[in-house]
């Protein structure tokens, strides 16, 4: 399932509470920093819940919103997404590229290779 920017936004304020949520409480989770009014959460969400992202369930006069899918599953489908694009599929080349191109600290580097010795076993 593909996010756009706007919606992996709206995603991670649903997820964040952990439980279910309107309209309102997600747009208050995110109008600060995205800026955006009511009426652009609601479209956010409606268009969620139509791809299946989310859950909808209209309760007294407010629409209640639950993640239809996991915060690791929508990453999972992204990162293979993106392997599939721009790495051809492959996963050494990703990794190579991060390696090299962003300022890994260097605990971060310690737990790649951690994490990499550990699934090489």
């Amino acid at each position: 399932m593909h996010l756009s920017d706007a919606e992996w936004t709206v995603m991670d304020a649903v997820w964040d509470a952990a439980r279910p949520v309107s309209a309102r409480d997600v747009h208050g989770a995110v109008a600060a920093r995205a800026g955006w009014a009511y009426t652009t959460v609601k479209t956010q969400l409606d268009r969620l819940a139509r791809k299946g992202a989310l859950q909808a369930d209209r309760a007294a006069r407010v629409t209640l919103y639950a993640a239809a899918v996991t915060r690791s599953a929508a990453r999972r489908s992204a990162l293979g997404s993106l392997l599939e694009r721009a790495f051809d599929g492959a996963a050494a080349p990703l990794l190579r590229f991060v390696v090299r191109e962003r300022s890994l600290t260097r605990k971060e580097r310690a737990e790649l290779v951690r994490l990499l010795r550990k699934e090489g076993r």
